[in-house]
């Protein structure tokens, strides 16, 4: 298992039980894939440096878990599918 950290950039538009609803999903698919989660940090909203998806500002969250290699594809490719994620970054650490 390796040691990762995903930063997500959720919807400007989303109210305080949305938030909490899309980063319990986000947890909720690290752990049925068969990660572990270390760390969570909601950063809160920011300012854009620049648009994205037509949105200026977005709600910041950063999750530290390990996983399997191969869960991170699975992660990735599901994240995309969500309606309310505008970015997202995975780094291994």
């Amino acid at each position: 298992m390796n040691n990762y950290e995903i930063l997500f950039i959720l919807k400007p538009d989303l109210n305080e039980e949305g938030v909490k609803n899309t980063t319990k999903a986000i947890t909720d698919s690290v752990t049925k894939n068969g990660g572990t989660i270390k760390k969570e940090e909601n950063w809160g909203k920011k300012q854009l440096v620049y648009p994205v998806k037509k949105a200026k500002e977005g709600y910041y969250y950063k999750l530290d878990f390990q996983a399997p290699p191969a869960a991170v594809e699975k992660l990735e490719a599901g994240y995309r599918l969500n309606a309310d994620i505008l970015r997202t970054m995975v780094t291994k650490r």
